[in-house]
């Protein structure tokens, strides 16, 4: 996978919007609700111009049933892929354009750290703006090494989401 981080793009939140859609129309009455998260969501940051989409859902267990109707929209299905109690869909292989990761709503920690990261990045542009411009020099030092470029950026985000989650309200955002 090449990595490539670009300047915000203003299409990151219509593209979300649009593929959101189609997947409220597959999941249905178990999706509770659906947030755009990671660097997309958050205006102003340069990212990988991949849509995440974090959906939220009644019983992880049943996701799996949409596994079919995800793969006629694109997507390949992951499973769990290294987090117990996520289902994650990529699409657009080398060149991906959108991540999925579904939770449980009882799924309390991995939803939180999700949604206080973008909350914090968007309350915090200075913090933006020295997370953009790492994965910047990251991508341009790394282009053709995902795993390089993931370990890079690693004890940022840990202290990233550290600093979001302390005092973090559940229900804001």
């Amino acid at each position: 996978m090449n990595v490539v981080v670009t300047e915000y793009s203003d299409n990151w939140k219509r593209e979300f919007s649009e593929e959101s859609q189609k997947i409220k129309d597959i999941f249905g009455d178990e999706l509770i609700d659906i947030h755009h998260i990671g660097s997309t969501s958050v205006p102003g940051l340069k990212a990988k111009p991949i849509i995440d989409m974090m959906p939220v859902v009644k019983d992880i267990e049943k996701v799996d049933r949409f596994n079919e109707q995800m793969e006629r929209l694109g997507y390949e299905c992951m499973g769990e892929l290294g987090m117990e109690g996520r289902r994650y869909f990529r699409k657009g292989g080398d060149d991906r354009t959108h991540q999925v990761h579904v939770f449980q709503g009882d799924n309390k920690e991995h939803i939180i750290r999700h949604l206080a990261v973008r909350d914090y990045l968007r309350a915090h542009p200075d913090e933006a703006n020295r997370y953009g411009n790492l994965k910047e020099s990251l991508a341009k030092q790394f282009p053709k090494d995902i795993e390089a470029y993931m370990d890079g950026k690693d004890a940022f985000v840990k202290e990233l989401e550290r600093k979001a989650l302390q005092g973090y309200n559940v229900g804001q955002g």
